[in-house]
């Protein structure tokens, strides 16, 4: 934990004072932006023909539906071994660093790559045996990261060193925070992992490395391509459907819960979590004059999502101060809302519907814990100032 402290007090730093990782993190989520337009070929020839109204944007068409062609090309990129080679240096790097296991280590960097819910397609057939102490750390790790197709938007809503910073920083308060409120030692799973894939693969068998080594597609004989892409296909339209299901009603109850507030108090269940963070967000470092304000678009965040939080902070940037920007730019850096819980939680089950349930019995473990990653992120940031 000292070591990943100590990385990110460097990281940021780095990113606070130089604008090398700004431009390289642009030309990472500028292609990943031009991979989810060719999305737009398939998406748009089945649903061209409804009409939206002008600036119309829909969440199911415009972020969902991509899934499936995300889903595809991990499957190729799997088959041809470059996914895997990928993963193997990356998450060997990670884990050097962090000691937090090789699968944890690998989905960490592999979700601020490809985002959530079509980070757990490379893993789709390691889920149903992940013990789950396992499933709550990746699970933290998806929900305090975001995928680079989503930097550019947020690069245009707050500044962009903040963005970068937090993308980075985010890596390793997600284990951080797992190894305060989820210890575990993860080579001891390696090795029973590691030990029943001995007994089920054969000499011969092809895949990703090992499944001690490198976590992602088990060892096993390669299937016809057409098969392998077709069930890839599937499974990202099956994570769709499922993460749209969810996202409706968590959404649903939050505008209930909101609405009768405001009806019997005359003040919303947002802006009384408002008040609830204002002391958190002093804890944290923010000024006490801003703690307020800062603790609103805390509270909105939870409840909301990122965008609509980042709407609020656009209207009151000016009034803040630098350090209390910086760092409720950086804790918007993520995905740890309800509705993200929806969806982790909905791509587990899309994928097993035992290891769903263990992630629903914990989801509030899970939704506090990649909020204080996010915490974390923006604490560390705020040193800076």
């Amino acid at each position: 934990m000292g070591i990943m402290i100590g990385v990110q007090l460097v990281i940021s730093f780095l990113a606070l004072n130089t604008t090398a990782g700004i431009t390289i993190l642009g030309a990472i989520s500028d292609f990943f932006n031009w991979l989810m337009d060719q999305a737009k070929g398939g998406v748009g020839f089945v649903f061209g023909g409804i009409e939206l109204e002008s600036g119309g944007f829909v969440f199911f068409f415009n972020v969902l539906m991509p899934i499936v062609f995300i889903s595809a090309l991990v499957g190729i990129l799997n088959y041809i071994n470059v996914l895997p080679f990928i993963i193997k240096w990356t998450g060997w790097l990670i884990n050097k660093i962090t000691g937090m296991g090789q699968l944890e280590s690998y989905f960490a960097p592999s979700t601020a790559i490809l985002g959530q819910p079509e980070v757990f397609i490379t893993i789709k057939e390691r889920i149903p045996k992940l013990q789950p102490q396992q499933l709550y750390t990746i699970c933290a790790s998806a929900m305090s990261a975001v995928s680079a197709a989503m930097l550019a938007s947020y690069m245009a809503m707050v500044p962009g060193q903040y963005v970068v910073v937090a993308v980075f920083l985010n890596i390793f308060s997600a284990l951080i925070i797992s190894c305060v409120i989820n210890p575990y030692d993860p080579e001891q799973f390696e090795k029973e992992d590691a030990g029943e894939e001995e007994e089920m693969v054969s000499s011969k068998a092809v895949g990703i490395v090992a499944v001690g080594a490198t976590p992602g597609v088990e060892k096993k004989e390669k299937e016809p391509f057409f098969q392998m892409l077709g069930n890839y296909i599937l499974d990202g339209f099956k994570l769709a459907i499922t993460v749209a299901a969810m996202l409706i009603g968590f959404m649903s109850l939050v505008t209930l819960l909101n609405s009768s507030f405001d009806n019997m108090f005359g003040i919303t269940f947002t802006e009384i979590l408002g008040w609830v963070f204002a002391p958190i967000a002093f804890v944290l470092g923010v000024p006490w004059d801003e703690v307020v304000q800062v603790g609103s678009i805390m509270a909105t965040k939870l409840i909301t999502n990122e965008f609509v939080a980042m709407g609020e902070l656009a209207a009151i940037a000016e009034t803040l101060s630098p350090k209390a920007h910086a760092m409720i730019s950086t804790y918007l850096i993520s995905f740890a809302n309800f509705g993200t819980l929806g969806i982790v939680a909905g791509s587990i089950k899309a994928i097993n519907e035992k290891q769903g349930k263990i992630v629903a019995k914990y989801s509030m473990k899970l939704l506090i814990g990649a909020t204080m990653a996010s915490m974390l992120t923006a604490t560390i940031v705020g040193m800076f100032f």
